[in-house]
């Protein structure tokens, strides 16, 4: 085994005779048990992906693409693609019929050569799906969007719109007919009277 760090050769040791490196730590870290099944959570591909992902979703909302307007990406990419497999089938239609029309095919080969022009509907039920997921699938998220938008906004409305309390008057204040020590000095004021 050659150490990691140093790259001298070392047999069978459990420590490089160079620089003093763990082999043994090494040779478990490069051994893996062949039952047990790998984990792609605990890889640093999850954390680049994952990294990436958020950057991505950032970007895009720093952008300004709202829900509405991928809906509608979505829906010119399903119309763009749907053509681009009509487009192929009759392409590959007319080619077909081009080539066994000539005659220079054995006639087994012309019912293969028929209906290759089917390749051309991969493209198009892309397209077709994507047209309708952006038509009903993605409306109901803008919905909740503009939902989540409006009930924002109204919050937003109602902690501007709260009307702020107006400084005390003191001049509105009823002035009580008594008090707390009403009557406890009656008896103070009447000298004739005697405990």
């Amino acid at each position: 085994m050659f150490c990691p760090q140093c790259g001298s050769q070392n047999d069978a040791l459990r420590f490089c005779k160079s620089c003093g490196v763990n082999l043994e730590a090494v040779r478990q870290a490069a051994v893996r048990d062949p039952n047990e099944n790998f984990d792609w959570n605990r890889t640093w591909v999850t954390e680049i992906l994952s990294h990436s992902e958020r950057k991505r979703r950032k970007e895009e909302i720093e952008r300004g693409i709202s829900p509405e307007t991928k809906r509608y990406t979505e829906i010119k990419a399903g119309v763009i693609a749907s053509s681009v497999g009509i487009g192929v089938m009759i392409f590959l239609h007319a080619l077909m019929l081009g080539i066994i029309s000539s005659g220079h095919n054995p006639p087994e080969n012309a019912a293969i050569l028929s209906r290759i022009w089917l390749a051309g509907i991969i493209p198009f039920f892309v397209g077709l799906a994507l047209i309708i997921n952006g038509l009903f699938v993605s409306k109901r998220q803008v919905e909740i969007a503009r939902l989540a938008s409006t009930a924002r906004d109204h919050a937003l409305k109602t902690e501007e719109e709260t009307p702020m309390l107006r400084s005390a008057d003191t001049t509105e204040f009823i002035t009580p007919r008594f008090g707390v020590t009403e009557g406890t000095t009656k008896h103070l004021s009447n000298p004739g009277r005697k405990d």
